[in-house]
């Protein structure tokens, strides 16, 4: 009986132990966090914009399609809507064209997808030829992809193509000098599924894997009520012209790769007489403006100039449509 009892003491106090273990274990993985949980939202958005082409019924029919993915390194896949006219055309040929959307050709790929192709016939909406590949190819699209279907997986409400690329027509003015598409010039509209809008891309901000070797731009910040736009007119004595130049390449490369509110410095000089420089600056506030004149790349640039400058006029600007921005980029 005694041991019993003592067995069933020590089997409770084990027991209690671990229950004790456990509980810790679990509040150790709670911390206290500002974040907001807002349920199972999926957020990866906004997507690429693309028009996804192929032949129904023996005609060509266009769909807007932003729910796009990669799968490993060659395959992509394709969430379409089950309800859609194209899906019975892929099924049926298993190829399709993916073309990334531009701003110039944006107005028609909106209108393709918000008519039905078992409807309205929308072969013609773009000029397009045919790829060797079978597919239409819209002309007007900077990156288009021929795609074979490998597979089709299946969800509620929806078909999901996977599919391979078989060729890449890209427009020659996008490409970087390495060959390959350059999306700082591309610049391919981006949709956000949660509020309906179409983005532009944004500026590279950094190298992957290369931060701490070369700074590229940084990330910019808007244009607030009191923003600054502003043409500095600077007249060059001759015999300093090349000097001040290469000063004024550097604080403005510098100045727009590392100051968020340095939004456009933008230095030209006049054919007929190159010692007139205009710079065209633009600040996001007129802290970022306080904070430019007092960086060291700018002080440098002010001390080392002062002998070179016959004369400068500072002329703010008042911008005669305000959304209208320039984006200043150094590759």
């Amino acid at each position: 009986m005694i041991r019993f009892i003592l067995c069933t003491m020590l089997l409770c106090g084990l027991l209690s132990c671990n229950t004790t273990e456990k509980r810790e274990t679990n509040h150790s993985n709670i911390m206290e966090t500002e974040k907001q949980n807002i349920g199972n939202l999926l957020a990866l958005y906004p997507k690429p914009m693309t028009v996804v082409g192929a032949e129904v019924e023996g005609k060509v029919n266009w769909l807007v399609v932003g729910h796009t993915g990669i799968i490993g390194h060659d395959r992509i896949l394709l969430s379409m809507s089950k309800s859609h006219y194209t899906n019975q055309g892929i099924r049926k040929s298993k190829k399709l064209s993916v073309s990334l959307v531009s701003r110039e050709m944006l107005p028609k790929a909106d209108y393709v997808g918000s008519v039905s192709g078992a409807s309205v016939d929308k072969s013609e909406v773009f000029e397009y030829h045919i790829g060797e590949n079978g597919t239409p190819v819209i002309d007007i699209s900077p990156l288009t992809m021929e795609c074979n279907v490998v597979d089709i997986y299946e969800t509620d409400g929806f078909d999901n193509f996977i599919c391979s690329v078989v060729n890449t027509y890209v427009s020659p003015d996008v490409l970087g000098d390495n060959g390959k598409p350059d999306y700082t010039r591309l610049k391919p509209v981006l949709f956000d599924f949660p509020t309906y809008s179409y983005l532009a891309t944004g500026e590279v901000i950094g190298k992957c894997l290369q931060l701490d070797n070369a700074p590229a731009m940084c990330a910019k910040e808007p244009m607030a009520a009191d923003g600054i736009v502003r043409l500095s007119k600077i007249e060059i004595y001759p015999q300093y012209l090349d000097a001040y130049l290469r000063y004024a390449v550097e604080v403005g490369e510098v100045s727009l790769r590392t100051e968020p509110g340095v939004l456009t410095m933008y230095a030209v000089s006049e054919k007929e007489n190159p010692c007139r420089v205009t710079i065209l600056e633009t600040y996001a506030s007129r802290e970022a403006y306080e904070k430019h004149i007092a960086s060291e790349h700018f002080q440098r640039y002010k001390q080392g100039t002062l002998h070179m400058v016959k004369s400068l006029v500072l002329s703010d600007q008042t911008p005669l449509n305000p959304a209208n921005r320039i984006n200043n980029f150094i590759q």
